[in-house]
């Protein structure tokens, strides 16, 4: 009887012991479920915050990048200014589509997600808000630029016109300058040519004892001088006659070291007054 009763007692300790196993498995697996449910949480949590962190990032470069095309803008007209407006403007853009496509990302990890978080939904429309309110300055901003670009080159055209203008009239006027300088020239030019008898007849600037009475005299024979400055004539020769008509006392006919006449005009006005042509006849 004993021996029953013993056998019993282990058959039904026994049995204990398994129910008790079984539930400690069972708590056991509850347990590690929520784990990784807690797990997930986390990762899903620990990804939503990173995007937002980079979000906010994205605003804080954006309103510093402002700042720059603000203080550039004071003096847009520099070509260091609109390199730097330009680049930050083009930065600007960048970031705000950026900021954009992260903020439609949080909105669908949340969506998605197994977290019922009211305020980070509140959160992201905060930030949405920010970054809405940030084009509407860039737009604002943009605006202002384009206007001062269009100031600028309108500026720039008068300038250029006005450069163009006064290109014309330095022109105009250098050739002008020109053209009195050249009438002044011809104004105050002579031409002398001296020769022997047969010299000056076969050019026909002595014809029948005449001198220039021929209109088809050699021009080409004379030389040309400015009555301002050529004073002095030499005809290398020991014989010199003037043919041409000029006022006593305006000149001198006189002989060097060597005896050979050489002219002195004295008065270039008054010996030039009656004719432009000196003929001179040597042997």
């Amino acid at each position: 009887m004993k021996k029953i009763l013993l056998f019993v007692a282990c058959v039904l300790g026994l049995s204990a012991c398994n129910m008790t196993g079984e539930k400690q498995d069972a708590v056991q697996q509850e347990r590690d479920s929520l784990q990784r449910i807690i797990n997930e949480k986390d990762i899903e949590l620990d990804d939503i915050l990173s995007t937002f962190n980079e979000v906010q990032e994205g605003i804080r470069r954006i309103n510093e990048a402002e700042g720059r095309v603000t203080i550039a803008e004071g003096n847009p007209e520099s070509a260091s200014s609109r390199e730097v407006i330009h680049e930050n403007m083009e930065f600007i853009q960048q970031a705000m589509q950026q900021n954009r496509e992260m903020i439609a990302q949080l909105q669908e990890k949340l969506k998605n997600s197994s977290i019922r978080a009211t305020k980070m939904q509140k959160t992201i429309e905060n930030l949405q808000s920010q970054i809405e309110a940030q084009a509407a300055r860039i737009q604002e901003l943009e605006a202002s630029l384009a206007e001062k670009d269009a100031l600028i080159e309108a500026q720039g055209d008068a300038i250029a016109g006005l450069s163009n203008d006064v290109a014309s009239l330095t022109e105009d006027n250098k050739q002008k300058a020109e053209k009195v300088q050249q009438q002044d020239k011809e104004l105050n030019s002579a031409w002398f040519v001296f020769g022997t008898k047969n010299e000056l007849k076969e050019q026909k600037i002595l014809t029948k004892g005449d001198v220039l009475k021929s209109s088809d005299f050699n021009k080409d024979y004379f030389t040309k001088i400015d009555i301002r400055y050529d004073r002095d004539i030499k005809f290398y020769s020991k014989s010199a006659q003037l043919l041409s008509t000029h006022p006593a006392g305006s000149y001198q006919l006189a002989k060097d070291k060597q005896g050979q006449y050489e002219l002195h005009i004295t008065d270039p006005q008054k010996f030039w007054s009656v004719s432009k042509y000196l003929v001179v006849l040597v042997k």
